[in-house]
């Protein structure tokens, strides 16, 4: 089985609705959708160049990502404790602003198949993703591995990393 590991770093951004603004044009409603895409496009390129492993997937392939959301400042204490969290602060996000997950997959998917390291986003067979609030020393973005399937028991353990160790 191969595989493809990177990370990307910017703010992802969730592939919504189009919008009509006249003689045929649709334009994209969230403006976080075009950096991320090349955010993820340039990531993909790079470890993709970097690996002797991958090579461009055009059978199954599966899919696992945690996508990275910087936290609001509501989650820390105030004070001269600014910088310390509040015991009931959340590890995953499910605010509305960061996106749908299907939407923040669609828009990364799509990167990967404009990078090259797939040969079209139809071949991802398996998803395993979480969006999570970025550690205090991590940026937002997403972690991403990308791994060719063969049968269902393949694939990677199914926790997001968080903190640097596995979220149960």
């Amino acid at each position: 089985m191969s595989r493809l590991i990177f990370t990307v770093n910017g703010t992802p951004g969730a592939q919504g609705s189009k919008r009509h603004v006249g003689h045929g044009v649709m334009v994209e409603s969230s403006k976080k959708v075009k950096p991320w895409r090349s955010d993820v496009k340039a990531a993909a390129e790079a470890a993709h160049l970097a690996s002797d492993e991958w090579d461009r997937a055009t059978g199954a392939v599966g899919v696992q990502i945690t996508f990275r959301f910087a936290r609001p400042k509501s989650h820390y204490r105030t004070g001269r404790n600014a910088h310390i969290l509040r015991d009931d602060a959340p590890i995953y996000v499910t605010s509305r602003g960061a996106g749908d997950g299907d939407k923040l997959q669609r828009s990364t998917f799509d990167a990967l198949t404009a990078a090259g390291v797939i040969a079209d986003d139809s071949l991802i067979v398996a998803i395993h993703a979480f969006k999570v609030y970025a550690a205090s020393h991590e940026k937002p973005g997403a972690d991403v591995e990308l791994y060719t399937v063969r049968n269902a028991a393949q694939g990677p353990s199914l926790a997001p990393v968080y903190r640097g160790q596995a979220v149960s």
